[in-house]
């Protein structure tokens, strides 16, 4: 009579068959394992110094689907190539003998399936950086026409220019580095629209809701626009360089402290590099004619939330990002309307916080520090969830 609780490496493979099955190396099967709370720590009951080892041999006998040989012949994959014997309750069913390749031009098959691939490659890298550029050249056009445009072709102009930019947004997050396994539930999108609105026309509408009140619209500061739209590309960069550095880092890591460790200081690094490359890019747009400038830094701010939020929701934690985003929202929105609260009768004290900090700094210290403070906490989330293991897994 056999004895499970003889071999507790056997005990953990019954348990995470399915992990272990469909892994594709031992890395995918430690960052499992971290996930479902196997620690470094943990690992002394399954005789082993690390989660990484433990992979390895949860890998080395885990029964896969046979693959075949470069002679034809069938071998269990993993099993013969790391020496081990896989367990006896859990050997592979034998199926039909592959086919050995074609004797004659192998190597012609082999060299026209790389041109194509290499080809297909470079079509598809094209293809994303247009798909990332294409955000600031639909703003660029629709706000050259928007300065020049005047009465009902200016509501007309808008309008277009707006749905034009979503759409190529859209495009833009839906491929290469900034595509997120699960689609953007519509709270996010709806938050992310009234931070952009604010942008434009908050700073604007707070003034004159903190003066004498709304007499006419101001029109809208278009360079932080300009300059959000153009920091697509980069932030599509910035979230690359971060995925190619951790999966290197996973790669070489033998144990996951050692991976945490290596790779929490790399997300600091890349949101400094893209707030550097945001910062230029929307003071150039601040220089380009029939802009309207607008703050600098709470289009900042805003930037680097939309960029955490993002790079959350690329790696599965797209809730964070909703919740910062429509928090953000909410309170720049509190802020407006508690000023005008503050004019009902015995409300005053409603408007008071906020009318002395536009008073005191300016209406740009209200979305400044808002989304300062929701991108700070952002970072601390994604400084926590972003260096385990367990995140890089299927990157």
């Amino acid at each position: 009579m056999r004895r499970a609780t003889g071999d507790p490496v056997k005990v953990l493979l019954h348990r995470h068959r399915e992990l272990c099955e469909r892994a594709v190396d031992p890395l995918e099967i430690a960052a499992g394992l971290e996930a479902c709370g196997v620690t470094d720590r943990a690992v002394a009951r399954y005789r082993h110094r690390d989660v990484f080892s433990l992979a390895e041999e949860l890998y080395a006998r885990v029964p896969r689907d046979l693959s075949c040989t470069p002679d034809g012949a069938r071998r269990p994959g993993g099993d013969r190539a790391t020496g081990s014997e896989p367990d006896a309750d859990l050997a592979p069913v034998p199926g039909p003998a592959c086919a050995p390749p074609h004797a004659g031009g192998t190597a012609w098959h082999a060299g026209g399936t790389a041109c194509g691939a290499g080809r297909g490659s470079l079509r598809r890298r094209g293809g994303r950086a247009l798909a990332a550029l294409l955000p600031a050249a639909v703003c660029a056009a629709a706000l050259a026409v928007h300065a020049r445009a005047t009465g009902p072709l200016l509501i007309a102009v808008t309008a277009a220019g707006a749905a034009g930019l979503a759409a190529a947004l859209v495009l833009a997050v839906r491929s290469g580095p900034l595509r997120a396994p699960r689609r953007a539930p519509l709270t996010t999108w709806a938050a992310t629209l009234l931070l952009v609105l604010y942008a434009a026309y908050g700073d604007g509408l707070l003034d004159q809701l903190a003066g004498t009140g709304p007499v006419e619209p101001r029109p809208p500061a278009t360079a932080p626009l300009l300059g959000l739209a153009a920091a697509v590309a980069p932030a599509a960069l910035c979230a690359r360089l971060f995925a190619v550095r951790a999966r290197r880092r996973l790669a070489v890591s033998r144990a996951l402290d050692d991976f945490t460790a290596g790779v929490r200081p790399l997300l600091p690094a890349v949101v400094a590099l893209q707030l550097v490359a945001l910062t230029g890019l929307l003071a150039a747009a601040r220089l380009v004619p029939g802009t309207r400038p607008g703050a600098l830094a709470p289009a900042v701010a805003l930037g680097a939330l939309l960029f955490l939020a993002r790079l959350l929701a690329v790696y599965g934690f797209p809730r964070a990002g909703s919740t910062a985003l429509g928090g953000a929202a909410a309170a720049q929105a509190l802020a407006c309307l508690s000023l005008l609260a503050g004019r009902l009768p015995g409300c005053d004290a409603a408007a008071v916080p906020v009318r002395r900090a536009v008073e005191s700094w300016g209406a740009a210290a209200v979305p400044g520090a808002v989304c300062t403070a929701a991108a700070l906490v952002l970072l601390g989330y994604a400084c926590a969830v972003l260096a385990r293991a367990s995140a890089h897994a299927r990157r």
